[in-house]
């Protein structure tokens, strides 16, 4: 393909993304994700938040967009290759690190009972007034209780700490408050998601509003819920934290990203979640 007609291509992909005829296809099927036989069933569709001002009718797991075999996956837990750092993140939880001789589990103990339900309210703002996300509570524990050193935001061992954080939510529909203090920053973040970036000028809502369920390239489209996260995709074979996903959208319109673990990835994390308010947090996803 010559550079002048990849760049009309382009163009072209950008402009039919952009045009004001919405195109959304709903799954054929909302049929629960039934695990390990029925031990745990996942909704897969909720009626969408009252603040979406009517811009979808319905709010849809995006594992109703993936493939046969994607799906099954996440229907065994043993079949389920992101539960291998579930298991990891068990191991970082009693893991005694820095000065204090602290463990996460020093302090919270059974992480069943202690951590049922943070992920389904997170990101939430915090005594300061500020933004967190789960890993930002993490660091916080880690710097300011274990006296130990913070984790990389996109390490591996902090997406193993919040995959296991978010297994105990599981079933638990999301519920981030967007009111109060939390209002600034849940706006910002709606910003983010209708602005236009990079050379094609693709906003979070040309793909996951107008264009749920249309193909691009070999795949389909979500609505981009982040009740699933963190994921286990296929393509990356390993765990994907929201911000990265953020990022390698970003990057595909063509725009120079957010750092991961930004005030603006924080912001556009609480609307997106927002936007998924009342779909239960899948703990550990597959996706492709």
């Amino acid at each position: 393909m010559t550079i002048p007609f990849r760049r009309a291509a382009l163009a072209a992909m950008a402009c039919a993304l952009a045009l004001p005829a919405l195109a959304e296809t709903a799954p054929e099927s909302t049929d629960p994700i039934v695990i390990n036989g029925g031990e745990v069933e996942l909704q897969t569709a909720a009626p969408a938040p009252e603040h979406l001002d009517g811009a979808l009718d319905e709010i849809y797991s995006g594992w109703l967009f993936r493939d046969p075999d994607t799906q099954t996956m996440q229907t065994d837990d043993f079949e389920n290759p992101g539960m291998i750092f579930v298991d990891q993140g068990m191991d970082e939880w009693n893991m005694v690190e820095g000065e204090a001789g602290k463990s996460c589990a020093s302090c919270h103990e059974d992480v069943s009972e202690s951590m049922k339900g943070v992920r389904a309210t997170t990101p939430k703002v915090n005594k300061d007034g500020a933004l967190w996300s789960v890993e930002d509570y993490v660091n916080d524990c880690r710097t300011s209780r274990m006296q130990a050193e913070a984790l990389d935001w996109n390490g591996d061992r902090m997406k193993n700490l919040t995959a296991l954080i978010s297994m105990q939510s599981r079933g638990m529909p999301m519920d981030v408050a967007i009111d109060g203090a939390a209002q600034p920053f849940w706006e910002q973040g709606k910003e983010m998601y209708y602005t236009r970036y990079g050379q094609l000028e693709l906003a979070c809502s040309n793909c996951h509003e107008d264009h749920y369920g249309d193909w691009i390239r070999a795949d389909h489209l979500s609505q981009g819920q982040t009740n699933g996260f963190p994921v286990y995709r296929l393509k990356d074979a390993g765990l994907v934290s929201q911000h990265n996903r953020f990022r390698g959208c970003i990057r595909d319109t063509r725009a120079e990203t957010f750092p991961i673990g930004s005030d603006e990835f924080r912001a556009l994390e609480l609307y997106v979640a927002s936007r998924g308010n009342g779909l239960p947090v899948e703990g550990v996803s597959v996706r492709h």
